[in-house]
Formats: C-alpha cells, sequence, structure tokens
C-alpha cells in the first residue's frame, strides 16, 4: 500500500509508552496528527515534541488527537513523556515497519555518512481515516502551528 494525499492512511497497531496496543483507525471519528521523529530526547525531536504539547489543547478542541511515532523502545519513550510532561501517546514502531508503511524510513546522510533513519514528517488524517495532509522534511520551528492551522481549516 502506498501512501497518498486523498485516500485512506494505512492503518497500523504498535505500542504506546504503557505497553498498550494503539491502532489508527481506533481514532476515526477524530482528525490525528501522525508525526515521525527519529529520536526521543534529542533537541530537536525535543523541541517539536514540546511544541505539540503546548498545542495540546488548541487540537483537543478541535477534536484532534497527536500521535508521535519513533524507533525508540517503550521505556524511552516513558522516561521522554515524564521529562517533559507530554500529554499524548508516543508509539514504538521499533522494526521501522510503520515508517516504512508511511515512506519516512530512508536513507540519510550526514557528513559524508550514509545510515537509515526517519525523515521528521506530519501527517494530517480526517475523521473518515483519509490522508489531508503531508507535511514530509519538517523543520521544527513553525511546524506545529502549521499543522494546527490546516486542522483548523479542515
Amino acid at each position: 500500500m502506498t501512501i497518498e494525499v486523498g485516500k485512506h492512511a494505512p492503518d497500523f497497531t504498535l505500542k504506546n509508552q504503557d505497553g498498550e496496543d494503539i491502532r489508527l483507525s481506533n481514532f476515526r471519528g477524530k482528525h490525528v496528527v501522525l508525526y515521525f521523529y527519529p529520536k526521543d530526547m534529542t533537541p530537536g525531536c525535543t523541541n517539536q515534541a514540546c511544541d505539540f504539547r503546548d498545542q495540546h489543547e488548541h487540537f483537543k478542541q478541535l477534536d484532534a488527537v497527536i500521535l508521535g511515532v519513533s524507533p525508540d523502545p517503550i521505556e524511552r519513550h516513558q522516561k521522554f513523556i515524564a521529562k517533559h510532561d507530554l500529554p499524548f501517546h508516543l508509539l514504538a514502531d521499533e522494526d521501522h515497519k510503520v515508517a516504512k508503511q508511511y515512506d519516512v524510513w530512508q536513507l540519510k546522510k550526514t557528513f559524508g555518512r550514509e545510515y537509515y533513519g526517519i525523515v521528521r514528517s506530519t501527517f494530517i488524517i480526517d475523521k473518515d481515516g483519509i490522508l489531508q495532509k503531508e507535511f514530509r522534511n519538517v523543520r521544527v520551528k513553525g511546524h506545529v502551528e502549521k499543522a494546527l492551522e490546516f486542522v483548523e481549516q479542515m
């Protein structure tokens, strides 16, 4: 299945920070802000998570839930949430299966070194499970506000 705006977002089930199974399709009837990020506790990822935290109430008022996905294990998500008081689910995609479904697990290059990793991306899914917007290669500064503006217009 390929991901495409205007089509159903690929469904998946991942464990959250509490070891509970979280299934994307269980959020039908709500907007979903699904964001993929490289690694808990790193500066960019921390800024992004805290920006989502700070706007969480606004998203909630728009009937939207935030789901963060990274390859980090559950235990690391627990520490990240506790340290930064994050009020939304963080999902553990340790085998990169969901990241591959959403085409965000890609070859990256830093200082001449090549490796596979998450390309920071956000997907806005409507109440019917249809992908309405994708933000790829996200720059953290100002991104959460752009996502919020898009959800406001839905």
